[in-house]
């Protein structure tokens, strides 16, 4: 696992929901297919309301769907509010912000599923912040995860923020995946 993951932070709200993170009109994309499956991360985030996005700066694109190859953001982390990825079990919400080029998330607090399908999948690293951070964050900051510091840097500031550890999910974040931990484990063959 990496243990520091730095880039361009995207900054969203509280009570971002899975139809938010990848609206349903798009989850006729095979992610078995690799062409589609690079198709997720064009649209991820493409549902979060405008009030939402890119908070506080305000209606910030996740993804520039101007140029039709884009596939990914320029964003390596989002930093949200409260009980992010809300709502359906959609299992495609963590696929579509990992096949976007997201690293991890930072969250003040996550839907327990979300957060089960980020490591289960092996997607993105979902971290969770001690303080409300999203008025720490603008939208293109430049921010700097330190894994076993437990913190996160707002380098464009120079302020830094305390995360919650892990716990027992980092085994199975380190393999990769719930697959690639089983087969570490002996529980499949590999």
């Amino acid at each position: 696992m990496q243990q520091t993951i730095q880039g361009q932070v995207y900054v969203v709200g509280d009570n971002v929901d899975t139809d938010q993170v990848i609206p349903a009109e798009y989850l006729n994309l095979n992610p078995a297919d690799p062409t589609e499956r690079k198709q997720f991360g064009r649209y991820a985030l493409s549902g979060v309301p405008t009030e939402q996005a890119g908070l506080p700066t305000g209606g910030v694109p996740f993804v520039d769907t101007g140029d039709e190859s884009n596939t990914a953001s320029s964003f390596r982390i989002v930093v949200a509010g409260s009980n992010f990825g809300c709502g359906s079990s959609r299992e495609h919400a963590p696929l579509a912000l990992h096949e976007a080029g997201v690293a991890a998330v930072v969250a003040e607090s996550y839907a327990r599923i979300f957060f089960r399908n980020s490591v289960n999948g092996g997607y993105v690293l979902p971290c969770e912040s001690v303080d409300r951070l999203i008025e720490s964050f603008r939208t293109g900051d430049e921010a700097r995860i330190d894994l076993a510091g437990r913190a996160i840097t707002n380098v464009s500031t120079g302020k830094s923020f305390a995360l919650k550890p892990l716990g027992d999910v980092t085994p199975i974040i380190e393999a990769g995946g719930l697959f690639g931990y089983a087969k570490s484990q002996g529980m499949m063959p590999g």
